[in-house]
Protein backbone atom coordinates (compact mmCIF):
# COMPACT_ATOMS: atom_id res chain seq x y z
CA UNK A 1 0.00 0.00 0.00
CA UNK A 2 2.74 2.22 0.50
CA UNK A 3 2.56 5.62 1.76
CA UNK A 4 -1.02 5.67 1.02
CA UNK A 5 -2.06 3.42 3.79
CA UNK A 6 -0.20 5.31 6.80
CA UNK A 7 -2.33 5.61 9.83
CA UNK A 8 -0.58 8.50 10.88
CA UNK A 9 -1.04 10.82 7.71
CA UNK A 10 -5.07 9.19 7.66
CA UNK A 11 -5.82 9.97 10.59
CA UNK A 12 -4.80 13.67 10.92
CA UNK A 13 -6.51 14.35 7.17
CA UNK A 14 -9.53 12.65 9.26
CA UNK A 15 -9.39 14.79 12.00
CA UNK A 16 -8.43 18.12 10.21
CA UNK A 17 -10.36 18.01 6.57
CA UNK A 18 -13.22 15.35 7.79
CA UNK A 19 -14.12 16.49 11.42
CA UNK A 20 -13.17 19.45 11.86
CA UNK A 21 -14.00 21.11 8.07
CA UNK A 22 -16.23 18.98 6.90
CA UNK A 23 -18.52 17.90 9.85
CA UNK A 24 -17.55 21.22 11.44
CA UNK A 25 -17.85 18.35 14.76
CA UNK A 26 -18.84 19.83 18.47
CA UNK A 27 -15.42 20.40 20.36
CA UNK A 28 -17.51 17.56 22.75
CA UNK A 29 -17.03 14.57 20.38
CA UNK A 30 -13.57 15.63 18.60
CA UNK A 31 -12.09 15.20 21.88
CA UNK A 32 -14.39 11.55 22.21
CA UNK A 33 -13.19 10.53 19.43
CA UNK A 34 -9.35 12.04 20.38
CA UNK A 35 -9.53 10.01 23.39
CA UNK A 36 -10.59 7.12 21.37
CA UNK A 37 -7.67 6.73 19.11
CA UNK A 38 -5.28 7.34 21.98
CA UNK A 39 -6.15 4.22 23.87
CA UNK A 40 -6.10 2.19 20.67
CA UNK A 41 -2.66 3.61 19.45
CA UNK A 42 -1.11 2.37 22.88
CA UNK A 43 -3.02 -0.72 22.63
CA UNK A 44 -1.70 -1.49 19.37
CA UNK A 45 1.77 -0.26 19.77
CA UNK A 46 1.97 -2.40 22.74
CA UNK A 47 0.85 -5.71 21.15
CA UNK A 48 2.33 -5.02 17.92
CA UNK A 49 5.29 -3.51 18.64
CA UNK A 50 5.51 -0.77 16.14
CA UNK A 51 5.62 3.01 16.79
CA UNK A 52 2.52 5.09 16.39
CA UNK A 53 4.23 6.87 13.15
CA UNK A 54 5.03 3.08 11.75
CA UNK A 55 1.43 1.71 12.00
CA UNK A 56 -1.04 0.96 8.55
CA UNK A 57 -4.53 0.85 8.20
CA UNK A 58 -4.11 -3.40 7.50
CA UNK A 59 -2.82 -3.32 10.88
CA UNK A 60 -5.75 -2.13 12.67
CA UNK A 61 -7.58 -5.65 12.37
CA UNK A 62 -11.00 -6.10 12.92
CA UNK A 63 -9.53 -8.65 15.31
CA UNK A 64 -7.22 -6.47 17.01
CA UNK A 65 -9.76 -3.49 17.34
CA UNK A 66 -12.23 -6.15 19.15
CA UNK A 67 -9.50 -7.16 21.51
CA UNK A 68 -9.03 -3.20 22.26
CA UNK A 69 -12.54 -3.15 23.06
CA UNK A 70 -12.60 -5.91 25.18
CA UNK A 71 -9.09 -4.84 26.92
CA UNK A 72 -10.80 -1.93 27.73
CA UNK A 73 -13.92 -3.54 29.89
CA UNK A 74 -11.36 -5.53 31.77
CA UNK A 75 -8.36 -3.50 32.04
CA UNK A 76 -10.27 -0.05 32.50
CA UNK A 77 -13.28 -1.22 33.81
CA UNK A 78 -15.33 0.53 30.99
CA UNK A 79 -19.39 0.20 30.65
CA UNK A 80 -20.60 -1.34 28.16
CA UNK A 81 -22.28 1.73 26.60
CA UNK A 82 -19.23 3.53 26.43
CA UNK A 83 -17.64 0.46 24.69
CA UNK A 84 -20.02 1.20 21.91
CA UNK A 85 -19.07 4.92 21.94
CA UNK A 86 -15.27 3.93 21.60
CA UNK A 87 -16.66 1.66 18.71
CA UNK A 88 -18.73 4.20 16.91
CA UNK A 89 -15.34 6.55 16.89
CA UNK A 90 -13.56 4.21 14.78
CA UNK A 91 -16.37 3.15 12.71
CA UNK A 92 -16.60 6.38 11.84
CA UNK A 93 -13.05 6.75 10.37
CA UNK A 94 -13.13 3.64 8.87
CA UNK A 95 -16.35 4.69 6.65
CA UNK A 96 -13.55 7.39 5.67
CA UNK A 97 -11.03 4.91 4.99
CA UNK A 98 -13.79 3.74 1.95
CA UNK A 99 -13.03 6.95 -0.15
CA UNK A 100 -9.14 7.36 0.77
CA UNK A 101 -7.85 3.60 0.11
CA UNK A 102 -10.56 1.81 -0.95
CA UNK A 103 -7.92 -1.07 -2.11
CA UNK A 104 -8.50 -1.62 1.64
CA UNK A 105 -12.50 -2.42 1.32
CA UNK A 106 -11.93 -5.99 2.72
CA UNK A 107 -10.67 -5.37 5.84
CA UNK A 108 -12.91 -1.75 6.31
CA UNK A 109 -16.11 -4.02 5.77
CA UNK A 110 -14.54 -6.00 8.55
CA UNK A 111 -14.45 -3.49 11.03
CA UNK A 112 -17.56 -1.90 10.37
CA UNK A 113 -19.14 -5.39 11.19
CA UNK A 114 -18.31 -5.28 14.57
CA UNK A 115 -21.09 -5.21 16.10
CA UNK A 116 -22.30 -3.49 19.39
CA UNK A 117 -22.42 -5.22 22.83
CA UNK A 118 -25.79 -5.66 23.81
CA UNK A 119 -26.55 -4.66 26.86
CA UNK A 120 -29.79 -4.23 29.57
CA UNK A 121 -30.91 -0.80 29.47
CA UNK A 122 -31.58 0.88 32.64
CA UNK A 123 -34.69 2.51 33.61
CA UNK A 124 -34.09 6.25 33.69
CA UNK A 125 -34.22 8.28 36.80
CA UNK A 126 -35.72 11.47 37.02
CA UNK A 127 -37.39 13.90 39.55
CA UNK A 128 -40.72 14.50 41.25
CA UNK A 129 -41.87 18.13 41.06
CA UNK A 130 -41.58 18.20 45.36
CA UNK A 131 -38.01 16.85 44.62
CA UNK A 132 -37.30 19.86 42.82
CA UNK A 133 -38.56 22.17 45.16
CA UNK A 134 -36.54 20.72 47.60
CA UNK A 135 -33.44 21.02 45.85
CA UNK A 136 -34.62 24.89 44.76
CA UNK A 137 -34.85 25.57 48.47
CA UNK A 138 -31.31 24.85 49.79
CA UNK A 139 -28.83 27.20 47.99
CA UNK A 140 -28.04 29.99 49.84
CA UNK A 141 -29.40 33.32 47.92
CA UNK A 142 -27.68 35.44 49.95
CA UNK A 143 -24.51 34.34 48.33
CA UNK A 144 -23.19 34.81 44.84
CA UNK A 145 -22.97 31.54 44.60
CA UNK A 146 -26.00 30.52 45.72
CA UNK A 147 -28.31 32.87 43.27
CA UNK A 148 -26.14 31.71 40.52
CA UNK A 149 -26.95 27.94 41.15
CA UNK A 150 -30.44 28.56 42.19
CA UNK A 151 -30.45 30.11 38.61
CA UNK A 152 -28.82 27.22 37.10
CA UNK A 153 -30.96 25.01 38.38
CA UNK A 154 -34.44 26.61 37.14
CA UNK A 155 -32.97 26.74 33.99
CA UNK A 156 -31.25 23.35 33.39
CA UNK A 157 -35.39 21.54 34.69
CA UNK A 158 -37.01 24.04 32.65
CA UNK A 159 -35.26 23.84 29.48
CA UNK A 160 -33.58 20.56 29.43
CA UNK A 161 -30.50 21.54 27.99
CA UNK A 162 -27.59 19.59 28.02
CA UNK A 163 -24.61 19.84 30.78
CA UNK A 164 -22.63 21.35 27.77
CA UNK A 165 -24.70 23.35 26.45
CA UNK A 166 -25.48 25.17 30.02
CA UNK A 167 -21.96 25.63 31.12
CA UNK A 168 -20.95 27.17 27.82
CA UNK A 169 -24.12 29.18 27.61
CA UNK A 170 -23.26 33.15 26.98
CA UNK A 171 -25.46 36.06 27.96
CA UNK A 172 -25.42 37.14 24.15
CA UNK A 173 -27.43 33.61 23.61
CA UNK A 174 -30.07 34.24 25.75
CA UNK A 175 -33.50 36.40 24.21
CA UNK A 176 -35.63 37.93 27.31
CA UNK A 177 -37.99 40.09 24.79
CA UNK A 178 -41.22 39.55 24.43
CA UNK A 179 -40.77 35.66 22.54
CA UNK A 180 -37.85 34.79 25.31
CA UNK A 181 -35.50 31.96 24.41
CA UNK A 182 -32.41 30.55 24.24
CA UNK A 183 -30.20 29.83 21.11
CA UNK A 184 -27.86 27.32 21.18
CA UNK A 185 -25.14 24.46 19.50
CA UNK A 186 -26.66 21.04 20.42
CA UNK A 187 -24.98 18.06 19.26
CA UNK A 188 -23.59 17.93 15.32
CA UNK A 189 -23.37 21.78 16.05
CA UNK A 190 -27.28 22.31 15.41
CA UNK A 191 -28.84 25.59 16.37
CA UNK A 192 -31.58 25.27 18.50
CA UNK A 193 -33.94 27.81 20.27
CA UNK A 194 -35.46 26.76 23.78
CA UNK A 195 -38.31 28.95 25.12
CA UNK A 196 -37.99 30.42 28.25
CA UNK A 197 -41.44 29.97 30.86
CA UNK A 198 -42.60 32.72 32.65
CA UNK A 199 -40.15 31.66 35.76
CA UNK A 200 -37.50 31.32 34.08
CA UNK A 201 -37.40 35.08 32.66
CA UNK A 202 -37.88 36.61 35.87
CA UNK A 203 -35.41 34.66 37.22
CA UNK A 204 -32.75 35.18 34.49
CA UNK A 205 -33.83 39.24 34.52
CA UNK A 206 -32.65 39.78 38.21
CA UNK A 207 -29.29 37.67 37.60
CA UNK A 208 -28.23 39.55 34.45
CA UNK A 209 -28.23 43.04 36.41
CA UNK A 210 -26.66 41.28 38.75
CA UNK A 211 -24.10 40.01 36.65
CA UNK A 212 -24.18 43.88 34.46
CA UNK A 213 -22.16 44.91 37.17
CA UNK A 214 -18.89 42.47 35.87
CA UNK A 215 -17.89 41.80 32.35
CA UNK A 216 -18.15 37.72 32.55
CA UNK A 217 -19.65 36.68 29.24
CA UNK A 218 -20.69 33.26 30.70
CA UNK A 219 -24.40 32.93 32.03
CA UNK A 220 -23.70 30.68 35.15
CA UNK A 221 -19.72 31.21 35.13
CA UNK A 222 -17.69 30.84 38.30
CA UNK A 223 -16.07 33.05 40.59
CA UNK A 224 -13.66 34.81 38.79
CA UNK A 225 -15.99 34.90 35.56
CA UNK A 226 -14.53 31.50 34.07
CA UNK A 227 -16.91 29.01 32.22
CA UNK A 228 -18.29 26.35 34.77
CA UNK A 229 -16.21 22.68 34.45
CA UNK A 230 -18.40 19.59 33.91
CA UNK A 231 -16.59 18.87 37.51
CA UNK A 232 -18.25 21.65 39.24
CA UNK A 233 -21.72 21.37 38.29
CA UNK A 234 -21.88 17.30 39.38
CA UNK A 235 -20.03 18.53 42.59
CA UNK A 236 -23.03 21.74 43.35
CA UNK A 237 -25.58 19.07 42.42
CA UNK A 238 -24.29 16.62 44.84
CA UNK A 239 -23.83 18.97 47.47
CA UNK A 240 -27.26 20.34 47.61
CA UNK A 241 -28.82 16.65 47.20
CA UNK A 242 -27.15 15.70 50.60
CA UNK A 243 -29.12 18.71 52.15
CA UNK A 244 -32.10 18.44 50.40
CA UNK A 245 -32.10 14.54 51.17
CA UNK A 246 -32.76 15.46 55.05
CA UNK A 247 -36.16 17.03 54.42
CA UNK A 248 -36.99 14.63 51.07
CA UNK A 249 -35.85 11.42 52.07
CA UNK A 250 -36.78 9.90 48.67
CA UNK A 251 -34.02 11.79 47.01
CA UNK A 252 -31.56 8.96 48.92
CA UNK A 253 -32.65 6.55 46.31
CA UNK A 254 -31.47 8.82 43.27
CA UNK A 255 -28.10 9.56 41.47
CA UNK A 256 -28.87 13.60 41.11
CA UNK A 257 -26.91 14.61 37.96
CA UNK A 258 -26.89 17.50 35.14
CA UNK A 259 -28.46 14.61 32.94
CA UNK A 260 -31.17 13.76 35.40
CA UNK A 261 -32.25 17.49 35.14
CA UNK A 262 -32.87 16.94 31.03
CA UNK A 263 -34.54 13.93 31.83
CA UNK A 264 -36.85 15.78 34.34
CA UNK A 265 -37.60 18.25 31.83
CA UNK A 266 -38.68 15.52 29.64
CA UNK A 267 -40.79 13.42 31.66
CA UNK A 268 -42.74 16.85 32.82
CA UNK A 269 -43.52 17.64 28.76
CA UNK A 270 -44.32 13.77 28.65
CA UNK A 271 -46.89 14.10 31.02
CA UNK A 272 -48.17 17.22 30.51
CA UNK A 273 -49.37 15.79 26.63
CA UNK A 274 -46.92 16.75 24.33
CA UNK A 275 -45.94 14.07 22.03
CA UNK A 276 -42.57 12.54 21.75
CA UNK A 277 -41.62 14.34 17.87
CA UNK A 278 -42.30 17.74 20.05
CA UNK A 279 -40.01 16.71 23.14
CA UNK A 280 -37.56 15.21 20.33
CA UNK A 281 -37.46 18.82 19.05
CA UNK A 282 -36.96 20.30 22.07
CA UNK A 283 -34.66 18.20 23.22
CA UNK A 284 -32.32 18.28 20.10
CA UNK A 285 -32.98 14.68 19.63
CA UNK A 286 -31.48 13.05 16.08
CA UNK A 287 -34.29 10.60 16.47
CA UNK A 288 -37.57 9.81 18.11
CA UNK A 289 -36.83 6.59 18.79
CA UNK A 290 -34.24 8.45 21.74
CA UNK A 291 -37.05 10.27 22.94
CA UNK A 292 -38.76 6.90 23.27
CA UNK A 293 -36.81 5.82 26.39
CA UNK A 294 -39.05 8.59 28.37
CA UNK A 295 -42.47 6.58 27.33
CA UNK A 296 -40.88 3.61 28.64
CA UNK A 297 -40.19 5.12 32.29
CA UNK A 298 -43.30 6.65 32.74
CA UNK A 299 -45.50 4.35 35.22
CA UNK A 300 -47.87 7.70 36.00
CA UNK A 301 -48.92 6.91 32.10
CA UNK A 302 -49.00 3.35 32.10
CA UNK A 303 -51.14 3.35 35.12
CA UNK A 304 -53.29 5.96 33.46
CA UNK A 305 -53.75 3.55 30.55
CA UNK A 306 -54.52 0.60 32.87
CA UNK A 307 -57.24 2.52 34.54
CA UNK A 308 -59.38 2.88 31.41
CA UNK A 309 -58.65 -0.57 30.24
CA UNK A 310 -61.92 -2.31 31.56
CA UNK A 311 -60.63 -5.84 33.46
CA UNK A 312 -62.27 -8.84 31.83
CA UNK A 313 -65.84 -10.45 33.99
CA UNK A 314 -63.19 -13.69 34.74
CA UNK A 315 -63.58 -15.47 38.03
CA UNK A 316 -60.82 -17.86 39.00
CA UNK A 317 -61.74 -21.59 39.25
CA UNK A 318 -59.92 -24.66 40.93
CA UNK A 319 -58.83 -27.11 37.68
CA UNK A 320 -59.59 -30.27 37.59
CA UNK A 321 -57.69 -33.11 35.77
CA UNK A 322 -59.49 -35.91 34.36
CA UNK A 323 -59.07 -39.50 35.13
CA UNK A 324 -57.28 -39.78 31.85
CA UNK A 325 -55.15 -37.38 31.42
CA UNK A 326 -54.10 -37.82 35.33
CA UNK A 327 -53.22 -41.54 34.30
CA UNK A 328 -51.21 -40.02 31.36
CA UNK A 329 -49.33 -37.78 33.95
CA UNK A 330 -48.46 -40.87 36.30
CA UNK A 331 -47.11 -43.21 33.89
CA UNK A 332 -44.94 -40.50 32.32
Amino acid sequence: MGSIGNLAMLLEKFFTERMMHQMRASSNTIASYRDTFILLLRYTTKHLKKQPSELMIKDLSADLISQFLDDLEKTRGIQVRCRNVRLSAIRSFFKYLFYQVPESSGLISQVLAIPNKKFTKKVIHYLTREEVDALLQVPDQKTWIGRRDFVLMVIAVQTGLRLSELTQLKKENVNLGPVAYIRCLGKGRKERYTPLNHLSVKVLRKWFKELEESSFDFVFPTFYGKKMSPDNFRYLLEKYTKVAQISFPSLKNKRVSPHVFRHTAAMQFLQAGIDLSTIAIWLGHESVETTQMYLEADLIIKEAVLKKIQPVNAKLKRYKVDDKLENFLKNL
